[in-house]
């Protein structure tokens, strides 16, 4: 190899290395190519012809026992709590559905493009729990990260598809802001001083999703006309997902019962 070739090679390599010792490396190239693509115009959807989705999520078979958290090795979070807490993983409600399911279009919106929220997200440490279980956003909207605790928490996302960070929050810290600009469905995130923390984010590019609350069900509004693909996301399910297609005409509103199934 030449010397003006031997050279160019070793600035290229040290340029990428100095990026990606940045915490940046090609995922960091990919956002900010994301970010300079020009946008593409937004779909709009005529409420007088919109379609809604909605159901309920049970569960089939024994339901997994909820598992104790046990806090005693860290003084001030069990100080927060004057009666036992348990893994919010499995959550049963009195008519056997199932909160913290995440329900989501998963295909049929391909060609469209949904404005991005500006209003935050929040999730809030608080009793050393993460508060709510699991959020959905979408891709590039804010999420607002609080600290009600005493003690220090880390929070550590767990992408596949977006870049992963990791960051401490000392107590009365400002609120943390961040964003995931692609799709991903789920994202887990953990507390690396705390290991019993653990919640889920769900990113999509629309807005067209739902988490069950305290009845089990689900309401998705707004859908124009179309096909869909309507999947529903629990960390219990050996495949991830389960679903269900749908065709909703102008103004139809349809029932759609997910059953999910412990993996084995």
């Amino acid at each position: 190899m030449g010397t003006k070739k031997y050279l160019l090679c070793l600035v290229s390599t040290l340029f990428m290395l100095s990026i990606a010792g940045c915490g940046g490396g090609e995922v960091d190239l990919a956002e900010k190519a994301e970010e300079a693509a020009p946008a593409k115009e937004v779909t709009t959807i005529d409420p007088t012809t919109a379609a809604t989705v909605k159901g309920k999520v049970s569960f089939e078979g024994d339901l997994p026992r909820a598992r104790r958290l046990n806090m005693n090795a860290e003084p001030s979070c069990a100080a927060l709590h004057n009666k036992p807490v348990y893994s919010n993983v499995v959550v049963p409600n009195e008519n056997k559905t199932l909160r913290h399911v995440f329900v989501y279009v998963e295909k049929g919106l391909e060609d469209k493009v949904f404005e991005t929220p500006k209003e935050p997200a929040v999730i809030d440490q608080k009793g050393c729990i993460y508060i709510p279980h699991m959020i959905g956003v979408q891709a590039n909207q804010p999420i607002q990260i609080l600290n009600s605790d005493p003690t220090t928490h880390n929070i550590h996302p767990l992408p596949k598809n977006n870049r992963e960070w990791n960051e401490s929050m000392a107590p009365g810290i400002p609120p943390k802001v961040k964003k995931f600009p692609r799709e991903e469905v789920m994202i887990a995130v953990k507390c690396n001083v705390h290991p019993w923390m653990k919640s889920y984010i769900g990113v999509l590019k629309h807005p067209f999703f739902a988490v069950t609350g305290e009845d089990g069900s689900f309401e998705i509004k707004g859908l124009p006309p179309g096909e869909y693909t309507i999947s529903a996301w629990h960390e219990l399910l050996k495949k991830g997902t389960t679903s269900h297609k749908v065709t909703l005409s102008a103004s139809d509103t349809k029932e759609l019962d997910f059953t999910l199934k412990q993996a084995s």
